[in-house]
């Protein structure tokens, strides 16, 4: 079964954790977004372990987790606009896909990483996983430490709920604090693309950058985690921008909406209609009201502003259509 140790035993939790990973295993690391499964990102073999583990596609490119602007500046080309996002949102909810050094000065993160892209995906997280990558010295492929296209784990309880057979390591350092993976955004010169979105908003990036921001078109190709049409779905179907809903479903209500009588279970993602706290709660109460067993999910309608853009596209991509097993 799973091994958690919290993070407040600082040393031994940085010494077992630097251990593990050097020794090409995989390490389960709390950051402000949600808990990742991470591997040394320059070891193969051991990020090989993160696909295997999490049953996810190998041309979908993983985030590298750096600890600051000189570790990602060894891996990934800057430019001007680049910089200025990584210096105004690092360490922080934000990930950056800029062309990849083609000849990097030191070991080189593997190719499974990038999915064999021209581009590199960078992010300086915020908490105990930045100081684990210090301690290691070298970058982490962190995805989100859920069985790949489910819910993402934001507490170090989720993450053993998904591998219970597992002897994995779990770093536990409480509920995560935005609750949404974080916002990519693609910087190759003038152009800037939004590839999903987070807590940092669009109006955010232009504003850092003066630039306009770009949405990737209909037929683009994965350039970055979390563009499949499916992904973050829970076992239930959800069903969008509800007012009602059918007998026997759950309902995931948000502001003063009230719960149907005919629900079979509920939880509020806001009473008050703050969007900072219906992120956070996202993705430990889809998993509260999937562990209820009703087939059906209901929301009720989220403004489309702000972080509810990020929410919205979370739920959108949950209640999409599923691959046939």
């Amino acid at each position: 079964m799973p091994e958690i140790i919290a993070t407040t035993q600082r040393v031994e939790a940085l010494n077992r954790a630097v251990g593990v990973l050097r020794a090409g295993d995989l390490v389960a690391i709390p950051t402000e977004t949600v808990y990742g499964l991470a591997a040394d990102a320059t070891q193969g073999e051991a990020v090989a372990k993160i696909f295997q583990t999490k049953g996810r596609p190998s041309f979908n490119p993983l985030i590298c987790h750096v600890d600051g602007m000189v570790m990602a500046q060894d891996y990934g080309l800057f430019d001007s606009a680049a910089e200025r996002l990584a210096h105004a949102f690092w360490p922080g909810p934000l990930t950056l896909v800029v062309p990849r050094l083609p000849h990097p000065r030191i070991r080189p993160v593997h190719e499974l990483v990038t999915a064999g892209l021209a581009t590199i995906g960078l992010r300086c997280p915020e908490g105990f996983s930045r100081q684990v990558i210090s301690a290691l010295g070298r970058p982490l492929a962190a995805p989100s430490a859920n069985r790949s296209g489910r819910i993402s784990p934001t507490r170090a309880a989720h993450v053993a709920d998904e591998y219970p057979e597992s002897d994995l390591l779990i770093l536990d350092g409480g509920a995560c604090a935005v609750g949404l993976e974080s916002t990519i955004v693609k910087v190759t010169g003038d152009d800037v693309t939004l590839l999903r979105p987070g807590a940092i908003s669009a109006e955010q990036i232009a504003e850092t950058t003066g630039l306009k921001v770009h949405r990737p078109g209909n037929h683009a190709g994965i350039e970055a985690p979390g563009m499949m049409a499916s992904h973050y779905a829970p076992d239930a179907a959800v069903r969008l921008d509800c007012e009602t809903c059918p007998d026997g479903a759950a309902w995931l209500g948000f502001g003063n909406r009230h719960q149907p009588p005919n629900a079979s279970s509920g939880l509020n993602l806001s009473p008050l209609s703050n969007l900072v706290e219906a992120a956070a709660n996202l993705y430990a109460y889809l998993k509260t009201l999937d562990a209820g067993g009703a087939g059906l999910i209901c929301v009720s309608p989220i403004p489309h502003e702000d972080l509810g853009v990020a929410i919205n596209d979370r739920l959108r991509r949950a209640a999409a259509p599923r691959a046939a097993s």
